[in-house]
């Protein structure tokens, strides 16, 4: 072997599936598609009239729609992903932030349950800021009040039970 050989090329179906904007289609497409899955025995309505599968049901067709735009754009495009390599950190704490916010908010109320969904997923980036983080977490946390408490009147719990 010479130093000016080229290295053997990857298998084309895996070379297709490492690129970043498939994986993203891939990504948009399955939960679009569970959305759809899940919602199948909502009243959907009419316009006009809409029941509680309408705007899930439309958001979840948008999702689709997207999804196979980017996955197409994927395959059509003539680069795999450059960089390094998938990072473990934000698939585990991503998702992982959203199910301590599911877990936690009946028990703790939803200031603690959004203060954890922040912080948690604050620690899938490598660029952590513990200031941004704070004051984003403020900000979140004081929108999500106005708009979901104050502003719609839902009745969430907002501080744990003492």
């Amino acid at each position: 072997m010479t130093s000016d050989s080229v290295p053997p090329q990857p298998s084309s179906r895996w070379h297709l599936l490492a690129r970043k904007d498939v994986l993203a289609g891939f990504m948009f497409v399955g939960i679009a598609a569970l959305g759809l899955f899940l919602s199948r025995n909502y009243p959907i309505g009419t316009s006009l009239r809409m029941g509680t599968g309408y705007v899930p049901r439309l958001l979840c067709w948008i999702l689709l729609g997207l999804g196979a735009v980017v996955l197409i754009r994927g395959l059509r495009a003539g680069e795999a992903m450059g960089g390094p390599p998938l990072r473990w950190r934000p698939f585990l704490l991503v998702p992982g932030s959203l199910l301590a916010f599911a877990l936690t908010i009946h028990e703790f109320g939803l200031i603690v349950a959004t203060l954890l969904l922040i912080g948690i997923g604050s620690l899938a980036g490598r660029e952590l800021r513990p200031l941004e983080v704070v004051i984003a977490a403020l900000v979140l946390v004081t929108m999500t009040y106005v708009i979901f408490v104050w502003g719609l009147g839902l009745p969430i719990q907002v501080w744990p039970d003492l």
